[in-house]
């Protein structure tokens, strides 16, 4: 194994409650469709890692080298696709699922019944003022879809990431190989929401979702898909 000096870019520190987080985001070549992944980490990581480190990893990374993505080619957006963007706010620097072919690939997993009655019950519930139940209805993960960005690097920016397939289960397995704690996230520059994270991680894993709250992982090119996180002691 080849061990590269990675370009490491060093973020503000972050405090959460009592401790303070040095935060690190790590470049990597640009990953391909089932590259393993503990070549990538240990190829990147295995330089800069000091014991009490922990890393976060960008759920779209984990779902690349599972291969769990699909390409803009392979999907047809239908009438109901077409029909449901209609009502979804296109965002900065994310298009969400404004985009129809994101939004077929909703349907395709979750099924179009279901999608249309999540859609329908989410944006009536909206207008009171509460948001998330589109997703929490429509369920089968569908929070999880990423991609067909523009913003994405290439080529991903044609792709939809599915998700990883067992996000709790992934993070463990990578414990296990490397000794590394991990925590997997979707992030944007809206929310951050912890998908797993393996049991070696040492600090609360609701404030390490606060400590990147910011998304240092990045939102377009920076090709930055792993954050390590240097919790210092606690005040």
């Amino acid at each position: 194994m080849t061990v590269l000096a990675p370009a490491v870019s060093w973020h503000e520190d972050r405090v959460v409650g009592r401790r303070t987080y040095r935060r690190a985001a790590i470049g990597t070549h640009l990953v391909h469709v089932k590259e393993p992944i503990l070549d990538v980490l240990r190829t990147y990581v295995t330089p800069v890692f000091e014991p009490g480190d922990l890393l976060v990893l960008s759920e779209k990374f984990v779902a690349i080298t599972q291969g769990r993505v699909i390409h803009r080619s392979l999907v047809r957006p239908g009438l109901l696709a077409r029909l449901l963007v209609k009502g979804v706010t296109k965002l900065k620097d994310d298009v969400g699922f404004s985009d129809p072919a994101k939004m077929q690939v909703a349907i395709m997993r979750a099924g179009w019944a279901r999608m249309a009655f999540a859609m329908s019950v989410g944006g009536v519930t909206r207008l009171f003022g509460r948001h998330g139940d589109f997703y929490r209805l429509a369920g089968n993960r569908v929070s999880e879809i990423d991609g067909f960005n523009p913003h994405t690097v290439r080529p991903f920016n044609e792709f939809a990431m599915l998700g990883p397939e067992d996000p709790p289960r992934d993070a463990q397995a990578i414990e296990d190989a490397t000794g590394w704690p991990v925590v997997i996230v979707d992030a944007n520059n809206v929310n951050v929401e912890v998908l797993g994270a393996s049991r070696g991680v040492p600090v609360p894993v609701a404030d390490v979702r606060l400590a990147v709250l910011d998304n240092p992982l990045g939102q377009g090119e920076e090709q930055t898909p792993i954050v390590l996180l240097r919790p210092q002691p606690a005040q």
